[in-house]
């Protein structure tokens, strides 16, 4: 069987199989973070560019935009699909290098608006969303990371398989879809190396993709089976010779989802070890900011490559700065969305401290990535004192889990200045209790 047939199996053999308690409540956390990402990203210039530029397919249909406004379903998903990865505070699966959430929900709750389908229909498209696609992004592995954007390439996977669920496609069709968002799939990294703003297109397109695929899949179309695993196919054009004769083995009993990390700071999440570990030290030692003389940061190559801008000069740019990620936290306490408003930015003792931060290379941090992110960070006080941390995952890895409160307290923290408090409590009650609602919202 070619691996789009694996997954299209599982999906026609799980319809059958009730999901754990366990597995839906993993899926649950994953929707509202989804939200907690979603409102925050509402405000950006590549959101309000999608809206202005696709007029002709807004005010009609029955999927909705993020604060009710009608949209087709295609649009929807790449509207909210942007809006959730806007921001840099959505989930991610370390191991395949990707934040599933953005697109795979996006596409779920575009096609489950679109077809009426319940809350738990919702919930099992979202889980199946994110087994497929992680577990490609997995086999396609660093080799792929270095040029492409995992977010926009696998997430039209996670789409894919999500609305394929609740477009109710037999298992041939499902497998059509699967091929079909493997030839839509894009997203080069180059394409924030030097401006971000087009970064979340990545997420939105992949949801558009996954559930224009599906639709058609649906209506007949076909495509090469052997999309991925072919002598000519995605892991050879987009890897190094991936290795698929595992890709399904454990789906069904491995259930990704929950092993998400969650963000617990906002910005570039190559960047959260060295905020981490240099908070920590600053917790030990009791140190200022001002006491700091030289911070030396030893971290994996994509945060330098991906992190990169040291002297950042816009809001988007200081999501990508190592060097302003954490010279704020040290100077502030923390990253929040106040990080980057303008008066921010410009914070005489935050820029003071950048000029003192260096960051480099570390072999041992670079060996355990992807499926460690650590950061080793050294501080010379202006008193002569020394001190060295190795800090060996970020607060929200699965090592260092988000509970429950906070991830409310993240959901009402973003979703609260944009909806008010009150609707954001509601939307808490919501999302805790899909498994038993008549529809996904």
């Amino acid at each position: 069987m070619y691996a789009t047939e694996i997954f299209a199996r599982y999906a026609a053999e799980s319809r059958q199989q009730p999901l754990s308690e366990e597995v839906l409540h993993h899926a649950k956390r994953a929707v509202m973070d989804w939200y907690a990402s979603l409102f925050p990203g509402l405000d950006t210039d590549a959101v309000r560019l999608l809206e202005q530029t696709l007029g002709e397919d807004l005010d009609r249909g029955r999927a909705r935009l993020a604060q009710g406004r009608a949209a087709t379903a295609r649009a929807a998903a790449l509207v909210n699909g942007t809006a959730a990865h806007a921001a840099e505070v959505d989930d991610s699966f370390r191991d395949a290098m990707y934040h599933p959430g953005a697109a795979t929900i996006a596409a779920a709750l575009a096609a489950g608006q679109d077809v009426g389908a319940t809350g738990a229909q919702f919930l099992r498209a979202v889980v199946l969303g994110y087994e497929v696609s992680t577990r490609i992004g997995v086999v396609m592995g660093r080799p792929h990371y270095k040029f492409w954007h995992n977010t926009g390439t696998m997430g039209a996977f996670g789409a894919a398989a999500a609305a394929g669920s609740l477009l109710g496609l037999d298992e041939a069709s499902f497998a059509h879809a699967l091929a079909l968002a493997g030839t839509f799939s894009a997203g080069l990294q180059q394409a924030f190396r030097l401006e971000t703003m087009a970064k979340p297109l990545h997420a939105g397109r992949a949801a558009e993709a996954g559930v224009l695929a599906a639709q058609l899949a649906g209506r007949g179309m076909r495509c090469s089976l052997d999309l991925l695993d072919g002598e000519h196919g995605l892991g050879q054009a987009m890897s190094t010779g991936p290795d698929w004769s595992r890709v399904g083995a454990t789906l069904g009993q491995d259930f990704h989802i929950t092993r998400l990390t969650f963000k617990n700071h906002i910005g570039c999440g190559h960047t959260f070890p060295a905020i981490d570990g240099a908070l920590e030290l600053q917790r030990q030692h009791g140190f200022a900011a001002a006491d700091i003389e030289r911070l030396h940061l030893g971290v994996y190559q994509p945060t330098l490559d991906i992190a990169g801008h040291v002297d950042p000069q816009t809001a988007s740019e200081a999501r990508f700065s190592l060097h302003y990620m954490v010279a704020t936290a040290l100077v502030h306490g923390s990253v929040r969305l106040s990080a980057f408003e303008p008066v921010r930015l410009d914070d005489p003792a935050t820029r003071a401290l950048m000029t003192r931060i260096t960051a480099a290379l570390d072999p041992e941090v670079e060996a355990g990535f992807p499926g460690r992110r650590a950061a080793r960070v050294e501080v010379q006080l202006c008193d002569g004192r020394r001190f060295t941390h190795l800090q060996p995952d970020r607060k929200g890895d699965p090592e260092l889990p988000l509970t429950d409160a906070d991830l409310e307290g993240k959901l009402l923290e973003l979703a609260s200045p944009v909806i008010g408090e009150a609707e954001a409590r509601a939307l808490l009650g919501r999302i805790w209790n899909l498994h038993q609602s008549a529809s996904p919202t």
